[in-house]
Order: C-alpha cells, then structure tokens, then sequence
C-alpha cells in the first residue's frame, strides 16, 4: 500500500536552505511602513511589494478599515450569497465598474478566487480555456476547475494563440485569459492584437489586471491603457496591490456579472471580504481616482531604476512597470544573493522553478524615495556579475537540491 504522506519525508530542499542560513520564505516582520520593513531589529528598503501606490500605511485608508470594524465589526461570518452582502460591498462594485468603464463588478473574497470563480463558472464540458504560458496561476487552477479542456500558448505570442483557436472545432466555447502585465517579467500584454485574434476567432477574452490597476494610464489599468476597455469582455482585479487591502473582482456587463453572482462557486461557497478589507479597498480607490500622480510616480520610480541597473550593466529584462526582474545563475545564486542583499538592507522577492527561471523579483513604489532607489541599486552594483545571468538560464535547475544540501552540510553560508 503507498502512503500518501510518502512524499513528505522526501521533501529537504526548504529544510537543507534553512540549514545553510538562505531560506527566503515566511520571514516574521515586526513592522511595515510601505517603503521600508522591519525584519528583527533591521530596517529593510523593500522592494518585494505590490503596494505600488504606497497606500497599505495612508492614514485615511487605515481608518477607513477602522471606522468599517467600528460599524461592522471583523467578520460578515458568512458568504454575500446569504447573510455575507453589506451595502459596503455594493457600494465598491458601483465604484470598481465605473472606474474601469464598464456596467458591473462582482467582489469575491480574493483577486485568486475572482479568477477562479470567474473561469470555473463559464467554461463547462465540451468548451476550451486558452490561457497564456505565463498567466497567474489562479487563471490555470480556474481552468482545471472547470470541466473545460485547458491549453496554455506560447507567452505574448498571438500567433500562437491564433493557431490554438484555429484548431479548436466552431461547436466548442472558447475562453482566452491573459495577464494585463506578467508578475513575473513585468511585460505588457499584446493587448490589440489579443484582442484582433479573439473577435476574428469569436472568442470571449478576460483580462486578469491584478498587476496594471492603479499603475497604467492613471491607475485605470491595461485595458484603458491601449483604449480598448469595450472590447474587452471581462477584467478581474485583486485589491492586494494598488488598493492596499485583501479582496477581488470581476467587472463586465450586466447580464455577465449577474450569471458570475449566481454560479460562480468561490463567491458563493466563501465567506464575503471582511468590512475591514471592502472600506480600505474603497478608500483606497477613491485616492486613487483623486491622485492618478501616484500611478506616474510608480512608473517614473520604476523608469529610474530601469536606468539606473542599465548603467551597472545589469539588464532589466522586459520590463515596462514596476516590476523588475533580475535573472540569476541558478536556484543556489538566487537565494545567495537574497540573504546578501538582505543583509545589505534590501529586501527582495527570490522566484524559482517551478514558477519560473531563477530571478529575483523587484517591484517599486510611488512612495519610495531617489534615497531608497539608489541604496538598492548601490547594493545590486556591488554583487552583480557574482550572481546575475548574462541570459535566461534554464528554469528546471536540476542540480539545486543536491547543491542546498551540500551547503547545508558545510555551513558555509549560515548567518547567525
């Protein structure tokens, strides 16, 4: 008989890096300000976050989200489907589809379970999900959800997309999903050209925007950016990153939103978005739609520092956001240079196969200051060509484990 714990006792790799002093996850901060951390006694420059307007610490989102538990208290204790639906959360849908230019909006609990609900909801047995290579991971997981067959194509690459819907037989319902800008390169969609496939192809298309509201054409995201909100079916959103709170949505007309309201599961079969989350998200919009030089500022941040690594040589991939990724030599080189830049002063997201090549990942904020860029490009000139990729190294990095292990074995990179 197979145990299926089996598997558990194989795993080492998280353990073999906490040995070797260069494990990067669950890191216990002991205060957030948005642009700086505190890690023990440490103050960190971060630049892991997805709070591009710097508004997780804004005095008036925080006391929106006191004032809510004042009035609410913490918990609906139940899902909006039932006894979960405050006017709190209508009044964010009203505001999140007339910001977007678009009838309606659905909040769901989490930017993950808008796509997931999303998807799951319209794609059934005998339709396909057509989702970009590089989607975020609740768009494959909505697709696999769904009785639909699911096939991923080539990153960015309309042809490719093309020729998958060209495959796919005229009695089959076909749903495209892309990113609006990839977490991981920090690249724009091909957006006109998506969209000139999907209406040629007949084609419904979601864009998943949870990395380009609040940073693109003032905040209104990829859609607005390329002027092509109305011919875009769906977008879902998270309010984790521009709008500093915990919580999603879906906007899209009318009819479409009623069905998602109806059908889809993770709204439905999930507690609804605490009153806490749903007032700073609110908050945090209507900041957004009275300050759009937050957006610019993220972005000029960002152009800065695109500069800035250029003139060290370093490149900053296809970046044309906030978010920056860093290449790496491998898995060991990444989580290497994470624990030096740490102890540099500068907090960094390391990614890893499976969910991509080995990077590091940056992202910037309109808050931060020409102060914080340049110590973070200071430390980064300092370490770069011991541990940055001249290109695209392979993302399976098979020799990773047996080299963590080795390292956990000598203690050679072990911090106190």
């Amino acid at each position: 008989m197979v145990d299926i714990f089996s598997k558990v006792s194989g795993y080492t790799a998280a353990r073999d890096a906490m040995a070797a002093g260069i494990y990067p996850y669950f890191l216990p901060l002991t205060g957030n300000e948005g642009t700086t951390v505190t890690l023990g006694d440490r103050e960190l420059v971060m630049c892991g976050s997805n709070n591009y307007l710097g508004l997780t610490a804004d005095p008036r989102v925080k006391r929106a989200a006191a004032q809510a538990v004042e009035q609410f208290g913490t918990s609906c204790t139940g899902s909006r489907f039932l006894n979960g639906n405050l006017a709190l959360h209508d009044q964010l849908e009203a505001e999140l589809a007339d910001f977007y230019g678009k009838p309606a909006a659905a909040v769901i609990s989490t930017g993950y379970q808008a796509n997931l609900g999303t998807i799951s909801a319209l794609a059934g047995r005998g339709d396909v999900v057509f989702a970009d290579r590089d989607a975020h991971a609740s768009v494959v997981d909505g697709g696999r959800l769904s009785d639909a067959k699911l096939r991923r194509f080539r990153h960015n690459d309309p042809a490719a997309l093309d020729r998958a819907l060209a495959s796919v037989p005229d009695s089959a319902g076909k749903l495209v999903v892309v990113d609006g800008v990839y977490s991981m390169e920090g690249d724009l969609c091909a957006l006109p050209e998506i969209v000139e496939v999907c209406e040629r192809r007949g084609a419904r298309l979601i864009v998943d925007d949870a990395h380009g509201l609040g940073v693109l054409d003032k905040g209104r995201g990829t859609c607005s950016y390329f002027g092509l909100t109305d011919r875009v079916d769906l977008v879902t959103v998270t309010f984790s990153k521009s709008l500093a709170s915990l919580g999603g949505a879906v906007v899209g007309d009318d009819d479409v939103i009623h069905y998602l309201k109806h059908h889809a599961r993770s709204l439905i079969f999930s507690a609804s978005a605490t009153p806490a989350s749903a007032a700073s998200a609110l908050a945090a919009l209507r900041i957004l739609r009275e300050e759009p030089w937050r957006a610019e500022r993220a972005q000029q941040n960002a152009e800065y520092m695109r500069a800035g690594l250029a003139q060290r040589g370093i490149s900053a991939g296809e970046s044309a956001t906030p978010v920056i990724p860093l290449r790496t030599r491998g898995t060991v080189e990444t989580l290497l240079l994470w624990r030096e830049l740490i102890d540099a002063g500068v907090y960094t997201n390391p990614v890893l196969p499976p969910a991509a090549s080995p990077r590091l990942r940056l992202s910037f904020m309109a808050t931060h200051t020409t102060d914080h860029l340049d110590r973070v490009l200071d430390a980064l000139g300092a370490r770069a060509e011991h541990f940055l990729a001249d290109d695209e190294p392979d993302a399976d990095d098979g020799y990773a484990v047996e080299a963590l292990a080795e390292l956990a074995d000598s203690g050679a990179a072990a911090r106190p």
